[in-house]
């Protein structure tokens, strides 16, 4: 960069970060690509109501906020689709199988991000190590997050860092696509449905309402 090329705040904080936190940029990429890709997937399947068994029918549609990550020093909001099915036992409104913990604002990935890098260091260290990754989190939901037991989350060293696997094979997912779309299933079957006892957080969390407020 020549004396004649400016940064803007955004853009110097986030070199600075980088730089700080010596993240490799093969590992900032491998996450930025891998969370892009998820924009605009659908989830559309659900065998039975998860409150009673019973038959469901399709509702609607609804876009849910899977990441936010940082590009050309902006925050841009990553969102999938999640379709909405009307239970015609108990007439509850349920959502069909996707990659969110219940209660959190945040895809699966993120939040075991969240949660791995948060066993290490304080929460205002998370949020600078997820923004020098290209994800936005404020320190406020990571302490949420910590705050509830999600069960264990598997994960991998790398680069110094721990990374989910459901980061991970969302990644490996996505290699080699040349702009294909990525299906809903396929994205299920990298992040990982929770297992049963991972299903509902235990512990006294801050409310939903606490959490950052993405929709």
């Amino acid at each position: 960069m020549d004396a004649y090329t400016f940064r803007t705040a955004e853009q110097e904080s986030i070199a600075i970060a980088k730089k700080t936190l010596l993240v490799p940029p093969i590992l900032v990429d491998l996450v930025g690509n891998a969370l892009t890709a998820m924009d605009g997937v659908k989830f559309t399947s659900l065998d039975a109501c998860p409150s009673c068994g019973g038959q469901v029918t399709g509702h609607d549609l609804r876009p849910k906020r899977f990441a936010v990550i940082l590009e050309n020093g902006k925050e841009r909001a990553i969102r999938v689709f999640v379709k909405r099915f009307y239970c015609r036992q108990c007439g509850s409104l349920c959502y069909a199988d996707a990659p969110f913990y219940p209660d959190t604002r945040l895809a699966s990935p993120v939040v075991d991000l969240c949660l791995l890098l948060s066993q290490r260091m304080p929460f205002n260290r998370v949020a600078e190590h997820l923004r020098a990754l290209g994800i936005v989190v404020d320190r406020g939901t990571v302490r949420n997050y910590a705050s509830r037991d999600f069960g264990t989350i598997p994960a991998t060293e790398l680069f110094g860092l721990p990374l989910p696997l459901s980061l991970l094979n969302l990644a490996i997912s996505t290699l080699g696509r040349e702009g294909g779309p990525v299906m809903g299933a396929e994205a299920l079957a990298a992040c990982g449905l929770p297992p049963a006892d991972r299903a509902a957080p235990r512990g006294r969390g801050f409310p939903e309402e606490r959490d950052q407020r993405y929709n």
